[in-house]
C-alpha cells in the first residue's frame, strides 16, 4: 500500500517531545511500524507515531529487546497500558490501547502478505460549514474574550477557518511554523505538516500577530500540560460558549468552512485537496453538497475560456 508524499514526509520528520537519548535508539523501528500500517492521513500518522513511540521508549526503559514484533504483542501492550500509562486518565489509556491493538492487527495482515482488512484512517462525515454571518459574529465574539481566551479563540479560528488545519494539526502548530512573504502572505510551512498552506487573506493579519506573540510556543493553548492531551481542541469550545443565537465553535466545522469557501471560488479541486492534506480530490465529494451550482452565464463563460 502506497503512502501519500505528505504522510511519508510527516513520518520521516516526526520528533516526539522526549529526551533525544531515549528516542534515538527506537526512532527507526517506530517509523518502520507506522509506515507499514499505511495511515491514510497525517493526523492518523501523528496519532500512531505518538502511541507507538511511547510504547517503544517504555519497552526500552524496562529492558525489552528493540523488536517491534515484541513491542506489539498483546501481553506487552497490556503491560505498557497498566504500568507505562499509570496515572493517566482512563479515556487516554483506553485510546492508547485501542490504537496499539489496531496497529498490531494491521501488521499481522501485512506479515501474511495480505492487505489489511480495514485501513486505519478517519472517515467521518464533514461538519456543515458556518454561514458567512455566523463566522463573522463568532469572530467578533472571540475578539472580545479576555486574556488568553481571546488568543486561543482567535488561534482556533485562524488555523481552522483560515488555513484549513485539522484538529490534530492545529494543536501542534507553533508560532515558528508560520512565515510571512514579502507580499505579506502568511504561510504555514512546517516540515511535520507535509505540505505548504497559505492562510486566507481575511485571517492572515490575525495569524501573523498571534505568531509574533507565540514565537516558538504553541499557537493554541500553549500552557497545556500534555503535548497531545485528549480533547485538547474540543474542550475549549465546551468551556467558552458564544451567546445565544450563535452556533458553538467547532474545529471541524471551521475546516469545512475553509474547504467549502475554496470550492465556491472554483479553485482547482486538486489544489484544495493538496492544501487540505487529502490524498486526492475525490475526498472533497462530501463537501460539494454545500457548493451551489454556477449561474448559466458563469458556467458558459468558464466553458468558453478566454478569447484568442
Amino acid at each position: 500500500m502506497t503512502l501519500s508524499p505528505q504522510v511519508s514526509a510527516h513520518i520521516c520528520a516526526y520528533r516526539p517531545r522526549l529526551p533525544a537519548e531515549r528516542w534515538k535508539p527506537v526512532a527507526a523501528p517506530v517509523r518502520s511500524v507506522v509506515t507499514a500500517v499505511a495511515p491514510g492521513t497525517c493526523d492518523i500518522a501523528r496519532r500512531l507515531l505518538y502511541v507507538v513511540s511511547r510504547l517503544a521508549v517504555w519497552a526500552d526503559s524496562v529492558g525489552l529487546p528493540r523488536d517491534p514484533g515484541l513491542w506489539l504483542r498483546t501481553e506487552t501492550i497490556d503491560r505498557f497500558v497498566l504500568t507505562g500509562l499509570a496515572g493517566r486518565p482512563g479515556g487516554t489509556v483506553q485510546t492508547c490501547r485501542c490504537w496499539l491493538r489496531r496497529t498490531r492487527e494491521a501488521l499481522v495482515w501485512v506479515e501474511r502478505g495480505e492487505a489489511p482488512p480495514v485501513r486505519i484512517t478517519a472517515h467521518r462525515s464533514p461538519r456543515p460549514p458556518y454561514e458567512e454571518h455566523e463566522l463573522a459574529a463568532l469572530r467578533r465574539w472571540a475578539e472580545l474574550l479576555p486574556g488568553r481566551a481571546r488568543l486561543d479563540g482567535l488561534a482556533l479560528m485562524a488555523l481552522a477557518a483560515g488555513c484549513g488545519l485539522a484538529p490534530g494539526e492545529l494543536r501542534a502548530a507553533r508560532g515558528s511554523h508560520l512565515r510571512t512573504t514579502p507580499e505579506n502572505m502568511v504561510l504555514v510551512d512546517a516540515q511535520w505538516l507535509g505540505r505548504l498552506v497559505a492562510c486566507d487573506a481575511q485571517w492572515e493579519q490575525t495569524l501573523a500577530e498571534l505568531a509574533e506573540l507565540a514565537q516558538d510556543a504553541y499557537l493554541f493553548r500553549p500552557s497545556r500540560k500534555a503535548e497531545a492531551a485528549k480533547n485538547l481542541v474540543s474542550s475549549w469550545p465546551a468551556r467558552h460558549r458564544p451567546p445565544a443565537g450563535l452556533p458553538p465553535l467547532e474545529a471541524r466545522g471551521l475546516r469545512s468552512t475553509w474547504i467549502v469557501g475554496l470550492l465556491r471560488r472554483r479553485i482547482d479541486p486538486a489544489l484544495i485537496a493538496q492544501a487540505a492534506g487529502m490524498t486526492s480530490a475525490a475526498a472533497l465529494a462530501p463537501y460539494l453538497h454545500w457548493v451551489p451550482p454556477l449561474a448559466p452565464e458563469q458556467a458558459a463563460a468558464l466553458l468558453r475560456g478566454p478569447r484568442p
